[in-house]
């Protein structure tokens, strides 16, 4: 039986793995799998469920007798790591996971270093490599942790000053991500192999109910906003409405035209849905509200950080279940690639332009398609058929989840490009026989990803020069 600091010290690797880079886990991007139609399909990282931003924090203090002189704890491949930067990380651990306070100080310390060094040898690696993130990438992920938080870009930067993060640093610390996600990617993707007989296994194990495949479900909510500095009074009112929305929903109106027009959240075009995806890539309240609750019921008023939630559960499964219904849409896009001869800036104001002739009504979106997308769709006319949640890349897919049918996103940057994405019709299917074993593979690749991600962390480690200084204290 391990000790109880043993103990500790594992939970503490996991916390570091939590809050290492992107302060938001809305952008905690790690390994993941899955193989589509086009160069645009998921082929790497995944967005992590989003964890709520605190409303408000106040630092930790530094312990008593802390020394607070700037030094160099170590360096890698000549590049130095700071006390400061030590300290820093070690403060946002303990102000948002408690338990990390019982772990010793100088313990924490020399993990959370570790955890700077390797992260700091990727970063080198990729700078090597010649990968870059540009501005446009970077707006578009800020974007992206506030709408996963529910709440204004402003106020997401209010609540992280509060915590003492300026938005520099924030942006920084997603460019940082970004550039680590598209590293990963590249060095670990081709890395994976899922053989036909896998697959195979895979889907024999879980129709005899061996398989140990996560859950997915999919969930629909209506979002009532409690902003910051809300009365008493104001917060009764809101809850009042939220309880009203979920009396309505019980009684059986349409929870969809409930969320368009109820909802605060940018979901509720779609009618409130998130799509189907794994459990623990929602919120972790979405999941434990609705651990025991059947398909269609409903869930709430419950509250988070951003305010008080009504929850539908509209499926439930296990991933790549043969017998799985999902919402499926159907979708065609512009891709603009980088090259030196147009920029990303470029490229998403010629397609904010295309987006203003298509709704105009002076052009066609399959006609744009053909004659100027780069991706090899454009002779369809973008057209990419019907897709399965868990198909495309993230950033692509969350912006797809956010259309309802019809209507066309504003200009999108992935690793690919530029896109511009049009939802053209939703629908609920099986699974084809094709679709359960690209669902199967997509599961298996993903467990694999993780070791393999794992091994090449390792790699990476190893062939840096790391010379350990000062400890940090």
């Amino acid at each position: 039986m391990k000790s109880s600091r043993s103990t500790l010290t594992l939970a503490c690797l996991a916390l570091l793995a939590a809050t290492s880079g992107v302060h938001a886990q809305g952008l905690g991007m790690r390994p993941g799998g899955g193989t589509g139609i086009t160069d645009i399909m998921r082929g790497g990282a995944r967005v992590t469920a989003p964890a709520q931003v605190p409303r408000s924090t106040a630092a930790q203090p530094a312990p008593t007798g802390q020394r607070a002189a700037e030094y160099i704890v170590a360096l890698v491949n000549s590049e130095p790591v700071t006390n400061t930067e030590v300290q820093k990380r070690v403060t946002r651990i303990l102000r948002e996971n408690p338990e990390a306070q019982r772990v010793p100080r100088a313990e924490l310390n020399r993990l959370v270093l570790e955890r700077i060094v390797v992260e700091r040898a990727q970063l080198q690696l990729a700078k090597e490599s010649g990968l870059k993130v540009d501005d446009q990438a970077v707006d578009q992920a800020e974007q992206l942790v506030a709408r996963q938080n529910q709440v204004p870009q402003e106020e997401l930067y209010r609540r992280l000053d509060s915590e003492g993060i300026t938005r520099q640093e924030f942006r920084s610390d997603l460019r940082d991500q970004l550039l680590l996600t598209r590293l990963r990617e590249r060095e670990v993707n081709a890395r994976v192999k899922i053989s036909d007989s896998e697959v195979d296994q895979f889907i024999q194990d879980q129709r005899s109910g061996n398989a140990a495949a996560a859950p997915e479900i999919n969930l629909a909510h209506v979002l009532v906003t409690v902003p910051e500095d809300s009365s008493e009074a104001q917060i009764a009112a809101l809850q009042k409405k939220a309880q009203g929305v979920a009396d309505r929903a019980r009684a059986g109106e349409d929870f969809a035209k409930l969320a368009r027009e109820n909802s605060d959240s940018p979901d509720r075009a779609n009618g409130g849905s998130l799509g189907l995806r794994s459990a623990d890539r929602y919120p972790p309240l979405f999941v434990e509200a609705t651990q025991t609750t059947p398909v269609n019921g409903i869930v709430g008023p419950v509250r988070s950080g951003a305010g008080f939630h009504v929850i539908k559960v509209l499926a439930k499964g296990q991933a790549g279940a043969a017998e799985g219904v999902v919402t499926q849409t159907h979708t065609r896009h512009i891709l603009l690639r980088n090259d030196p001869q147009r920029s990303t800036a470029q490229a998403i104001e010629q397609l904010a332009e295309f987006k203003r002739r298509v709704q105009a009504g002076t052009a066609d979106f399959a006609s744009l398609a053909r004659d100027n997308s780069q991706d090899g769709s454009a002779k369809d006319g973008g057209d990419l058929g019907w897709a399965r949640p868990g198909q495309f890349v993230p950033e692509f897919e969350e912006a797809l989840d956010r259309l309802a049918p019809g209507q066309i996103s504003d200009p999108v940057v992935t690793r690919f490009g530029v896109h511009l994405i049009q939802a053209v019709a939703r629908r609920e299917a099986k699974l084809s026989q094709t679709e359960q074993r690209e669902a199967a593979r997509a599961v298996l690749r993903e467990k694999k990803m993780d070791e393999a991600f794992e091994t090449w962390v390792q790699e990476v480690r190893t062939r840096a020069y790391v010379e350990f200084r000062e400890p940090p204290v």
